[in-house]
């Protein structure tokens, strides 16, 4: 697939939009929409939009969302269309070039399904306008049971876990799309050691300290501007390193990781996902897992990725148990939620939006949205204190939280209410 593809669009607008199954990637999709997640080097939203890059682009969420997906995407449509031709592409997709080359290959109206998801759908401007914005969508209805169906092959996002276990193939892709390997725009010291460097990539202003190994043998590595990449680090490919980040002295940074914008990293990371905004500063194994935005990690806080028994790990999503079908699972933890020091995370476990984790024991497997406390005691992070040490956290970094984010904040703690019950 090459970047400058052309893209001989039949319609005007591609709507990228969430569907029913928005709630399975819980606790992360709690405060963003589902295409904002992030799998290899961008978001998967990203992805699609580099796939057609001439179309218009309007965003469907949760009613919730709009006005932070708005802030953060100024000039684009959100829940809103204003198009005679639309391709409505389901946020949960991963896009690849035969994808891509299937669906704009027609000009009838269709809806395309794999298996029994629904990948896209085309229509033109009467079917366009009967599209019930706001809401989570499902073609299925009867509004739309006379468009033909094209079956096709297609990748989804359906839980946390598919995020990290596609997460090396993306970045492969993606480095591959870039069309960048062997580019060193950064300042790199003389004892750094570069293995196969046409897969390396650094970026203007970076900056690579003495005894670090860059291993590309295996995978791609992806370093963005402004980085710092400590003394004495290992970095095996593929990896992503995200703008203004900061990898610590003497860090391993395995396979399959990606590391978001302004994060501060550290210790032992094997395939996982930080999200942006993030801290895991310290020693300590973090491992399948994937941290949202403005996560903290406690001093030697550690998450098992693999059961002793070696069985499948069934993770606990929207209340219930689902069996992942991998051996390897680790923690996923919601926004702005942090660990005290020596916090130990079991196989597949989860932590919500705002909480507070602590305790000299591993907490539970599932920990609500604004929990404070471990496997001793649990009781509610109050709100309002909550939302002041966001704030101040936020403030550290020039960021300063907007109407849209504290809004949606409160909705979470609404959503979640439920949860919490038990305390």
């Amino acid at each position: 697939m090459n970047a400058t593809t052309a893209n001989p669009c039949r319609f005007d607008t591609i709507c990228i939009f969430e569907d029913t199954k928005a709630s399975q990637l819980n606790p992360l999709a709690l405060t963003r929409p589902v295409y904002e997640l992030r799998c290899g080097l961008s978001s998967l939203k990203e992805k699609l939009l580099k796939n057609f890059p001439t179309a218009s682009v309007s965003l469907h969420c949760r009613d919730y969302l709009a006005a932070t997906i708005s802030e953060q995407n100024p000039g684009v449509l959100v829940n809103k269309i204003n198009s005679d031709a639309c391709l409505f592409f389901n946020g949960r997709v991963l896009i690849n070039s035969a994808l891509r080359n299937k669906i704009i290959g027609t000009d009838s109206e269709c809806i395309y399904f794999c298996g029994d998801e629904i990948v896209a759908a085309f229509l033109k401007k009467e079917k366009s306008r009967k599209v019930e914005l706001g809401r989570l969508l499902d073609f299925n209805s009867p509004t739309f049971s006379e468009v033909e169906r094209i079956e096709v092959d297609a990748g989804f996002i359906s839980y946390p876990w598919d995020l990290v276990n596609q997460n090396s193939a993306e970045i492969v892709s993606d480095f591959s799309f870039l069309a960048k390997g062997g580019e060193i725009h950064g300042q790199i010291h003389a004892s750094v050691t570069l293995l196969n460097r046409q897969k390396i990539y650094i970026d203007t202003n970076s900056k690579i300290h003495p005894g670090v190994v860059l291993d590309a043998e295996f995978g791609p590595i992806y370093i963005g501007r402004n980085v710092t990449v400590m003394s004495n680090s290992v970095i095996a490919g593929p990896v992503y390193v995200g703008d203004n980040s900061v990898v610590k002295i003497g860090s391993k940074i395995y396979k399959g990781t990606s590391i978001g914008e302004m994060c501060k990293v550290g210790g032992e990371v094997a395939e996982s996902i930080i999200h942006s905004f993030s801290n895991k500063q310290h020693d300590g194994f973090l491992g399948h897992a994937y941290l949202g935005q403005w996560v903290n990690l406690g001093a030697a806080t550690n998450n098992s990725d693999l059961k002793n028994n070696y069985a499948s790990v069934q993770v606990a999503i929207n209340g219930e148990k689902v069996d992942s079908g991998s051996m390897f699972v680790g923690l996923f933890m919601g926004d702005h939620s942090k660990t005290a020091i020596h916090t130990s995370f079991n196989t597949g476990s989860v932590v919500g939006v705002m909480s507070n984790v602590f305790g000299p024991f591993f907490p539970p497997l599932f920990l609500s949205s604004f929990s404070w406390g471990g496997s001793e005691s649990l009781k509610v992070h109050d709100f309002d204190r909550a939302l002041g040490t966001a704030k101040r956290v936020m403030a550290r970094r020039n960021v300063e939280m907007s109407a849209g984010d504290e809004a949606v904040l409160r909705k979470v703690y609404e959503l979640t209410q439920h949860e919490r019950l038990a305390f």
